[in-house]
């Protein structure tokens, strides 16, 4: 399934992945911001990986980039999906913005090197726009779940008007008015940086909101949503990916094997080998259920505004389907990887505990029920996913 293979990036994946594996337990118990490990993307010029060739990017698909995301998530799920999210800041400016905006953000990320943060939780209405100068709105309140937002150089963010409606703008993460909290410390996903964004009275001028066409304007601005679940199918399988890579290593370093086991080595025992092979089916069900969801998402993308609500509808479904397997599948495997490793394995300093408390943080943002209930109601009464900007 990789796409990263014979790349003129490729051998810049590679140092990157190295690197990071390097440390990635030791990262996992700190927390905090990786600052070496963010500035090693920066240097890499994967940061511009997705944007238009036109623009100064590599113009990879959408298949590509979010294969390097599993790459990574094998590795480190926390940069994984700062990566993630950067990309996903630069398409939320391609499909809500101007011609000019995209233009502008595009040709000066790849000049400028930024990476782009999040504070754009449409979920965290705590955010006020109050009218401003020329057109443009002054942003006041916190905003919650900013990933990346820490060590960024510039932030998507989004606020409410007086009448509800959600707007969308681009600042310099440097802003005066801006506060970005150390905050986030959860069981999992450590180095996110994920907490809380403070806007104190924050002007954003009229050229740097996305209202032209904007959210939800068409079937083909209502992608956003279904390329920020398709992050998340990636996460997930790159986290079980990486655990079945952990168990393998475990298990093929162990000598001895279980005292009532009749096998010579632990790698022999046919309690441990039926394990593997259960890990195998359902990740490999979810890796193709991915590649196909990621197909569809392709051809929804290059169709542009062309693109119909009954197609859109046609990639949600197949999105979801990817989503709920990559999930099952990673929260089995980073649980049951024990049960092949031995008690030697649960040693602190080792952190293979990691796998886990990452994808079940991540599954928990968005709960596999409701996308279950909307695959359902597909399978039983033909009606497709309706676009919001949250699904």
């Amino acid at each position: 399934m990789s796409r990263t293979q014979d790349t003129p990036w490729a051998e810049h994946l590679e140092a990157v992945l190295r690197e990071w594996a390097k440390t990635a337990a030791a990262r996992d118990k700190a927390g905090g911001t990786a600052f070496h490990e963010r500035r090693l993307l920066r240097e890499s010029g994967l940061l511009r990986l997705s944007l238009p060739v036109e623009h100064g990017g590599d113009g990879a698909p959408w298949s590509t980039t979010l294969d390097v995301v599993r790459r990574m998530a094998q590795v480190d799920s926390s940069l994984a999906h700062l990566f993630a999210f950067h990309h996903l800041q630069l398409a939320t400016i391609r499909l809500f913005g101007s011609d000019a905006q995209i233009r502008h953000w595009s040709r000066e990320t790849v000049a400028q090197g930024w990476f782009w943060g999040n504070a754009l939780n449409p979920l965290d209405k705590s955010t006020r726009a109050l009218p401003g100068d020329a057109g443009g709105y002054v942003f006041d309140g916190r905003k919650s779940f900013c990933s990346g937002a820490r060590d960024s150089d510039q932030l998507l963010a989004s606020a409410f008007d007086g009448d509800g409606r959600l707007l969308i703008g681009v600042t310099p993460t440097n802003r005066a008015g801006i506060t970005v909290l150390d905050d986030w410390d959860n069981m999992g996903q450590r180095q996110t940086d994920s907490g809380t964004v403070i806007f104190e009275r924050v002007p954003i001028a009229a050229d740097e909101l996305l209202l032209h066409p904007g959210p939800l304007s068409s079937p083909l601005a209502t992608l956003r949503p279904l390329l920020a679940q398709s992050i998340l199918c990636h996460i997930y399988l790159g986290i079980g990916e990486g655990a079945l890579q952990a168990a393998r290593d475990a298990t093929l370093a162990q000598t001895r094997p279980w005292i009532a086991s009749q096998a010579e080595r632990p790698a022999e025992d046919p309690y441990v080998i039926a394990h593997y092979g259960d890990f195998w089916v359902a990740l490999e069900g979810a890796r193709l259920l991915v590649e196909r969801s990621m197909q569809a998402l392709d051809r929804a993308w290059e169709r542009g505004l062309a693109l119909t609500e009954n197609e859109r509808g046609e990639v949600a479904v197949a999105v979801a389907t990817a989503k709920v397997a990559a999930a099952r599948a990673g929260l089995d495997v980073a649980h049951r990887m024990f049960e092949v490793t031995g008690a030697r394995s649960t040693t602190a300093a080792l952190r293979l505990d990691r796998f886990w408390r990452n994808v079940r943080v991540h599954t928990l943002h968005d709960p596999l029920d409701y996308k279950v209930r909307e695959l359902g109601d597909w399978a039983l009464n033909g009606r497709i996913p309706k676009p919001s900007f949250y699904s």
